[in-house]
């Protein structure tokens, strides 16, 4: 399927029922559909051919959104592009993908300034919401076109994701339309769907919270797009339009359940409350199962196989008997149906049951390859199987436990340290909202493990307290040699800690 067969599928159940909604404004799928053809003429009519690369600059916005569709339609590649990136960062981005033209809010036009000019190949500017004096103005650039346009049906690339920047050179994902069915039959195959699903996104439409809008789409769903983060407007929203499905990352959870209007919201029509993108505290998580409902969800995946490897459904957080599930709570559940989950040695060989080793998958939903770098896509697929960089293992009944990325294990005395295991004994203390822990160079032990860590409000951290809380968890060897205390702590556009970010601001 093509991107745009799942708005169309929607629309066979019901062209006048609501499709993108924002604020005080509703689309309806006719008028999605409608409005995607336009964009598909206005893009071939610009020189944009089948297979070439278009980039959407934009925060959550149903219109930016439904460009994605008049791309499909067009034969054309998705490039999703996130605002908060560094000018550089996207403009390597677009340089990297060919880009031939860019679709983007009014806001960012200082950011297009600042990029376009180096990129000769982007030969269309289109703004969506604002004149501006190099680029076309949206409406102007799709008033000529109207009726449904011949499209294009190309079984192949149907959008390029960007990832690494923060790493080295970024690297382009390519996703094809087989991969997204992949996920998209995986998501309503594990997850609970009853009725006709209202959709709430909060998280950027250019990672998790976009691609969850396919399955939705499929069964005729109604997506709630929120423009910017916002918990009061969240839990207002949630009840409003009676939302049966949401995203979020862990960081948020952990804000979510302090605020003063969860407990009055109503939550009853929640089917499904996923949540991923980080590894999740143990504790928060079953605080969330009573204070949010028993409709957690948790899902695993990465860009290069996107949000399914394995799934852990609303009903796998409770035992036979209705109580919490606790030891699996820490897993990231089962593999998925269509997806094969091994462990593998640095040598090639998988391990058996219990041992650690890289998490490696075998499925449909893996990546075609990253775009014009063979070097680094035979890397990711030594030995036959696409490798995570995640440190894992799979216990007696088939559940995956994420260790840590093999990057952020932490060497101490010689003995293997994984920072996600010493950031679970530390969201375990009732201090504590949110922490990142990594290595520091130690003349002693050669990496020593320190902790940055945020304290729930009102809440005081006493570092030596923690430290020996920690301890009785986990052990001395594993426990911070040094605890450090922030208001807050930096993240990522997705609510990651980013750990990077925090060892540059401790080393200089």
């Amino acid at each position: 399927m093509r991107l745009s067969d799942y708005l169309d599928k929607g629309a066979s159940l019901g062209a006048d029922s609501p499709c993108l909604s924002m604020e005080n404004r509703t689309l309806s799928y006719r008028e999605v559909q409608d409005l995607s053809h336009r964009i598909a003429a206005a893009l071939r009519r610009s020189g944009v051919a089948p297979g070439d690369k278009v980039a959407i600059l934009s925060g959550n916005d149903p219109i930016a959104f439904t460009c994605v569709f008049g791309i499909s339609r067009a034969g054309a590649v998705w490039c999703p592009v996130n605002p908060r990136n560094e000018a550089a960062e996207n403009r390597e981005l677009l340089e990297l993908f060919d880009c031939r033209a860019l679709i983007y809010k009014g806001a960012y036009q200082p950011l297009v300034d600042k990029i376009a000019p180096d990129l000769p190949a982007l030969t269309t500017l289109v703004c969506l919401d604002a004149d501006a004096p190099d680029a076309l103005g949206f409406e102007q650039w799709i008033a000529a076109e109207s009726g449904p346009v011949e499209e294009t049906v190309i079984d192949d690339v149907a959008l390029l994701v960007g990832t690494g920047g923060t790493t080295g050179k970024p690297k382009g994902v390519m996703l094809t339309g087989r991969n997204i069915e992949t996920m998209t039959a995986l998501t309503l195959m594990g997850y609970p769907f009853e009725g006709r699903p209202v959709y709430l996104a909060l998280a950027p439409l250019t990672h998790a919270a976009g691609v969850l809008c396919f399955p939705i789409l499929a069964l005729g769903g109604q997506i709630v797009i929120m423009p910017k983060p916002d918990l009061a407007e969240f839990l207002s929203l949630v009840e409003r339009h009676s939302v049966t499905h949401t995203f979020l990352p862990p960081t948020l959870i952990y804000m979510l359940l302090e605020h003063p209007a969860l407990a009055s919201t109503n939550r009853d029509s929640l089917q499904c409350f996923w949540y991923g993108a980080a590894p999740m505290s143990p504790a928060r998580l079953e605080e969330a199962l009573w204070r949010i409902g028993p409709v957690m969800a948790q899902l695993f995946g990465q860009s290069e196989a996107p949000m399914m490897v394995s799934m852990l459904p609303p009903k796998e957080h409770f035992d036979a008997d209705g109580g919490v599930a606790r030891s699996r709570l820490s897993s990231a559940g089962r593999p998925a149906p269509l997806v094969t989950v091994a462990i593998m040695d640095k040598s090639g060989n998988l391990l058996p049951t219990g041992e650690r080793g890289e998490v490696v998958v075998r499925s449909s939903l893996v990546m075609a390859g990253y775009y014009k770098n063979p070097t680094a896509t035979a890397e990711a697929s030594a030995f036959g199987w696409h490798h995570t960089g995640d440190i894992g293992y799979l216990d007696e009944e088939n559940y995956l436990y994420i260790v840590d990325r093999a990057k952020d294990m932490i060497i101490t005395g010689g003995f293997n340290v994984y920072s996600v295991e010493v950031e679970q004994a530390l969201l375990a203390h009732p201090d504590i909202q949110d922490c990142g822990v990594i290595g520091l160079p130690d003349d002693k032990w050669g990496e020593r493990v320190v902790a940055v860590v945020q304290p729930h409000a009102g809440h005081t951290v006493v570092p030596d307290d923690v430290i020996v809380f920690v301890k009785g968890r986990i052990g001395s060897v594993k426990a911070p040699k040094e605890i450090i205390v922030w208001p807050d702590l930096p993240r990522s556009k997705v609510g990651k800690v980013l750990k990077n970010e925090i060892k540059g601001r401790l080393t200089g």
